[in-house]
């Protein structure tokens, strides 16, 4: 397998509260007063609660995701549908040109016979089921009255088709402005609560997050194993170092690259980089291959979290993944421990 550089141990599962209050005021765009802090709520309480906050924001991520992807499916399909019927149209309007001039013919030769008459009338589909009528008529007029009825049928049908789309597509189109506002409601509430932060309690965070750091970097020198356990594919180690070239790119919820990304965005992206294209939601990526358990698990291949799968990396080797966090995070290197893991999918 390719070398991958050795990164350094992740400290918690969360992102540096310091760096997601500037990020969530950017994203957001106003300033949150939505929710407050408990008058006896402790920093590491806040911590948890935002943590909460935007794993919920990251949940609803993945619904807007693929209502969005939903959307892009519809417009193809509506495209298609009218495309077809325009053609369709056509076609209708030979078949009637044609039956037009067999009446044309006719009436040069002496005028229009019955079946003819009825044919041109108001309500030919009537003419069709009078048998007696239609007993009148050569065989290739027969023929050419049934093609044109068969052709409006299916223009008809076609129609109600592009009608039920559009119908669904305004639906979605309805839903992804709720999801999207429900995911700055929520990036909203984290903001407050981080507003809530005294200057001491902020140098209060720094000075842990050093801490953890510094062990974290004594845990990386101590470490002796080979940073990856396991043999990836080609295409899969191709995957896998795209999403660590991307290392330090910011998390922004619905974004799929190259210059920033949300979680199942940056797992797409990387393995489109290797020639390999997976589903956009977390929860169609996870079907994406073959499940495998966490012993099982070799470098490039997907990492699911939380019992809904509403969070996916790409697993790198010695217990570690590559992934975008959440709102506030960086594409960055992460213990498979700091959320409840689920199960892993080779995709190559």
């Amino acid at each position: 397998m390719a070398s991958h550089r050795r990164p350094k141990q992740p400290s918690r599962a969360r992102m540096t509260l310091l760096g997601a209050a500037a990020s969530a005021a950017a994203t957001v765009g106003v300033t949150a007063t939505s929710a407050s802090a408990d008058p006896g709520q402790s920093v590491d309480d806040v911590r948890e609660e935002v943590d909460d906050l935007h794993h919920e924001a990251e949940e609803i991520t993945e619904e807007f995701n693929g209502a969005q992807e939903r959307e892009e499916q519809l417009q193809e399909e509506i495209s298609e549908l009218q495309d077809s019927t325009a053609r369709g149209q056509e076609r209708l309007n030979e078949l009637r040109n044609g039956m037009g001039s067999m009446a044309t013919a006719q009436y040069r030769n002496g005028g229009l016979d019955p079946s003819m008459q009825l044919f041109l009338s108001s309500d030919p589909d009537e003419f069709l089921d009078q048998a007696s009528a239609l007993d009148q008529m050569s065989a290739k007029q027969a023929e050419a009255l049934r093609l044109i009825q068969d052709q409006q049928r299916t223009l008809d049908q076609q129609r109600e088709e592009a009608g039920e789309r559009l119908a669904e597509l305004e639906e979605v189109r309805t839903t992804l402005g709720e999801k999207k506002d429900s995911i700055q409601g929520k990036l909203s509430e984290a903001q407050a609560l981080l507003n809530q932060l005294t200057e001491e309690e902020r140098q209060e965070i720094a000075a842990a997050e050093a801490a953890e750091a510094e062990e974290s970097e004594r845990a990386s020198r101590s470490e002796s194993r080979d940073f990856s356990d396991g043999t990836a594919s080609g295409r899969a180690s191709a995957a896998l170092n795209a999403a660590i070239s991307k290392l330090g790119s910011p998390y922004v919820w619905g974004a799929t690259g190259p210059s920033s990304f949300d979680c199942s965005g940056l797992t797409g992206w990387a393995y489109n980089q290797a020639g390999v294209s997976l589903p956009r939601v977390s929860q169609d990526q996870a079907n994406a291959g073959t499940r495998v358990s966490q012993s099982e698990l070799a470098p490039g291949d997907l990492v699911f979290f939380y019992p809904g799968l509403t969070h996916v990396g790409i697993y790198v080797g010695n217990g570690q993944m590559v992934h975008a966090p959440s709102t506030g995070g960086v594409v960055e290197y992460a213990s498979l421990s700091i959320m409840p893991f689920q199960f892993g999918t080779r995709v190559a």
